[in-house]
């Protein structure tokens, strides 16, 4: 089973996560920065041409071989499928259209949805913002690991499985640990994604849903791309809680490895978080980052100071209205 982790609980810290206060004070140094806030315009031509790109696969898909099937889903499909989930997480913050047309972000996030094949535009929107007002919240923030998952997958061999089987705990643990009432909109968004998943099935074949499905759970498991999971907020360093990451890998994930500026500037579209980065370089360059999001997750699985336990958490204060 291999080495089992060093840690028998998360970090709990009694202190501010530390963005909001990096934010205020980057501001009055270098107010220019509110110049890069809002939508960036080219933002949904982009994610337009990614799911034209993946209709165009589906018929290319529908005769090959299984093994061609699980082979071009993990490697090609399976990346643009994990595109546009970060396309979606542009969306949540409204930078396709900006926040005065809030139903024109929500439309084009269940449209970016469409080849991904599980429905979860709607839904991650609501969560994903908490994640961001409340980060390390022991309730509010559903991005951290339970308890059950830090016991269970607590050595090498199981960690290794955990990687595996991280769309499972993104899409279910919330369920579980911080259920919502549904809202008529994720509701819509669960029939226009099954209609459409049934309709691929009819038309073209239970291949292309496979490619659809499986792609999108391999490039959210063990896959080059699926680092930036645990490269954001697993504390690789004592004390630290957000990594950024700089390497090539943003250019297909919508710079979502500058994560530290994402959080510092949530109203900032991923294309210029490099630019709050160059005008900003003081604030960012001396903090710990990553180089290789491969690294990370081999990190993640062999290192045992490492592992679903090394997140920082912050005991649960309610909701601030």
């Amino acid at each position: 089973m291999g080495a089992h982790v060093s840690r028998n609980d998360f970090e709990w810290t009694y202190t501010e996560e530390p963005h909001a206060s990096r934010r205020k004070e980057i501001l009055e140094k270098y107010p220019q920065i509110k110049k890069l806030f809002g939508h960036d315009p080219n933002f949904k031509w982009i994610v337009l041409l990614m799911v034209l790109v993946q209709f165009t696969m589906f018929y290319i898909m529908k005769n090959q071989s299984w093994t061609m099937i699980f082979l071009v889903a993990y490697c090609f499909g399976g990346v643009i499928n994990h595109s546009l989930m970060l396309a979606i997480h542009e969306i949540a913050h409204n930078l396709a259209f900006g926040h005065t047309r809030p139903m024109a972000n929500r439309l084009l996030g269940m449209f970016a949805n469409l080849p991904i094949g599980l429905p979860f535009s709607i839904t991650f929107k609501g969560y994903h913002l908490e994640h961001h007002k409340y980060q390390g919240d022991e309730v509010l923030d559903t991005d951290i690991p339970t308890y059950v998952e830090a016991k269970l997958f607590c050595t090498t061999f199981g960690k290794f499985v955990w990687v595996l089987l991280q769309p499972l705990f993104y899409a279910f643990r919330p369920v579980f640990t911080y259920p919502k009432p549904p809202t008529l909109l994720e509701v819509v968004n669960v029939i226009i994604q099954l209609s459409f998943n049934g309709l691929v099935c009819y038309t073209l074949g239970v291949k292309v849903l496979v490619y659809m499905l499986a792609g999108s759970l391999m490039a959210m498991g063990l896959h080059p791309v699926a680092g930036h999971f645990i490269s954001e907020h697993y504390m690789f360093r004592k004390g630290f809680e957000t990594y950024s990451y700089y390497g090539c890998l943003n250019k297909i994930t919508f710079n979502v490895g500058y994560h530290n500026e994402h959080h510092d500037f949530p109203f900032v579209p991923g294309s210029r978080l490099p630019e709050v980065k160059r005008i900003a370089a003081e604030y960012y360059d001396n903090l710990p980052q990553h180089h290789s999001w491969v690294a990370v997750l081999y990190d993640f699985i062999m290192d045992p100071e490492i592992g679903p336990y090394a997140r920082i958490k912050r005991k649960h204060r309610g909701l601030s209205t």
